[in-house]
């Protein structure tokens, strides 16, 4: 079924179809959309199950269906409206009888950019809240005081910020800082969810920087707010306080790949820092020790992805010494340790390099040809007379001779 075949069906049966969300943002952005979603009035469930029998419903309390339309997924929505009737996202009432105009169904929606619809076949722009001259403008602005009834949609601005580069208006601002009394108690799952497609834009330190001016990083991400006005030696340090060189660093490597685990391991490599002793700073001492406590109560208190935890915590452990290391066992240990971590070497050398100004030693900028090396020599090669213990020392040593080796090869 094309396109121009579902909406001939649906008013068919006295409806109207409305393409809505990203399909119309980026349209008017002059950029390819994605992915096309719809918003429907005028029709009830069962005769829109009628026509559309081998529709998938996936929403739950309110109708949202899966059709496959020219060739892809696509979600189709009935238009309705929300009432607050309760806390959290959770805590409303929906109306989507065929009563719904499109214009209250914008109405309910977070940012004027995402309260836009194209009248299906006409093609007529209906913007009631005037998002299209907010893309003009660059502009992130809330439809109305609604915004502050589902908390999320805090983040959610931050993170259009940080997607597009637009600017979020003053009362917006002050919107999302009243989002903070719901925010704190919302699931995990969702503030994870805006995390991570955050950490997917191409410069995320927009997201953690515009709730720092909502006042909403304490009470979201404490962990990160923690390293604001912590010092450090300007020497190293010329960006400014331990803040600023996280924002750096997850843009920089961000820069380098789009791996949100990458970049959510560059943004809490220095998490440590924020618990430094004021008597210590500018020094940091043992903060990589004390950086895995910190990203232990982080994800006590919103449970993170299991593999971006396990990445993070070799990260924070061995970003230190990993540029510094100059014994030839401990190099071996570092690289054969990442090797069997979950963390890819190449974006290992990632974190490293942007922590480190660019430069990587030269154990890490041939981690790989090093490492394979290393991986030809196991216990099945060991002579049969060592045993227990000795099999283990004699594999180090041999990676250790490959290591001298390599060095003498390339004249380090």
């Amino acid at each position: 079924m094309n396109e121009q075949e579902f909406v001939e069906r649906v008013q068919s049966i006295g409806g109207k179809v409305y393409l809505v969300g990203g399909a119309v943002r980026d349209q008017l952005r002059g950029v390819e959309p994605k992915d096309r979603d719809y918003c429907i009035t005028g029709v009830t469930e069962e005769r829109f199950l009628e026509m559309f029998p081998k529709s998938k419903k996936v929403g739950i309390s309110f109708p949202v269906f899966l059709l496959r339309i020219d060739g892809q997924k696509c979600e189709v929505a009935f238009a309705r409206r929300e009432k607050k009737s309760g806390s959290g996202y959770r805590g409303f009432t929906v109306i989507f009888d065929p009563s719904v105009s499109i214009e209250e169904d914008l109405f309910r929606r977070d940012t004027t950019i995402n309260a836009i619809a194209i009248e299906l076949p006409r093609g007529r722009l209906i913007d009631p809240f005037g998002g299209a001259a907010d893309i003009s403008a660059k502009k992130i602005r809330a439809v109305s005081r609604h915004f502050v009834e589902d908390p999320v949609r805090a983040l959610r601005a931050a993170r259009q910020a940080a997607e597009f580069r637009f600017e979020i208006t003053p009362e917006t601002l002050i919107a999302m800082n009243e989002c903070g009394r719901e925010l704190a108690s919302e699931p995990g799952d969702r503030i994870v969810g805006e995390l991570q497609r955050a950490l997917s834009t191409e410069k995320p330190s927009i997201f953690f920087r515009v709730l720092e001016r909502a006042r909403l990083l304490e009470i979201i991400f404490p962990e990160l707010h923690r390293l604001i006005g912590k010092t450090q030696p300007a020497t190293y340090h010329p960006e400014g306080d331990c803040f600023e060189h996280a924002m750096k660093i997850v843009d920089d490597v961000s820069a380098m790949t789009e791996e949100p685990m990458t970049r959510f391991c560059a943004l809490v490599h220095d998490l440590g820092k924020g618990t430094t002793p004021s008597e210590m700073l500018p020094h940091h001492y043992g903060h990589d020790k004390r950086g895995l406590e910190v990203l232990d109560e982080w994800n006590a208190r919103t449970t993170l992805p299991r593999d971006w935890l396990k990445a993070a915590r070799l990260v924070i452990s061995e970003h230190m010494r990993a540029a510094v290391i100059e014994q030839p066992k401990k190099i071996v240990e570092l690289l054969m340790k990442v090797h069997a971590s979950n963390v890819p070497i190449a974006e290992f050398k990632k974190i490293i390099r942007a922590d480190n100004r660019g430069v990587l030693p030269f154990y890490l900028e041939h981690a790989e040809e090093l490492i394979a090396r290393f991986l030809t020599i196991g216990g099945r090669n060991c002579p049969p007379e060592f045993v227990g213990e000795e099999v283990g020392n004699w594999i180090r040593n041999e990676r250790i001779k490959i290591l001298s080796d390599f060095k003498h090869e390339e004249g380090f």
